[in-house]
């Protein structure tokens, strides 16, 4: 059996909130750490039935960086319930939901650049 690993290496300032992240994987290419503005991490916890979530980002994330970063997670999801359940309904509904988060933010970058 193989080992991966996924780590995360996180800089914090005197609030202890994000400065920088940076992360590497075994399987990624390239064997140095490579940074990031944002993570969003998800574990099922088995015992209590529940999602742990982790999700952390640096200052110089933009609101526009961060609302792209929410939009194509869900697409992700999306993806990823199609492929491993095969229930169709539901993937579709969240990409319907993508899309209606483009279109908003879209409208909302052209009234920001008015």
């Amino acid at each position: 059996m193989r080992n991966s690993e996924i780590k995360f290496n996180v800089q914090l300032d005197d609030k202890n909130l994000p400065k920088s992240i940076q992360w590497d994987a075994t399987d990624k290419e390239g064997g140095e750490l490579e940074s990031t503005k944002s993570i969003s991490l998800n574990v099922w916890d088995n015992l209590n039935h529940s999602t742990l979530r982790i999700d952390l980002w640096t200052d110089d994330m933009s609101v526009a960086e961060m609302k792209r970063f929410y939009i194509d997670i869900i697409g992700g999801m999306a993806q990823t319930i199609l492929n491993s359940t095969g229930d169709e309904f539901m993937a579709e509904e969240m990409k319907e939901l993508c899309d209606r988060l483009v279109q908003h933010v879209n409208e909302e970058n052209k009234k920001n650049a008015q």
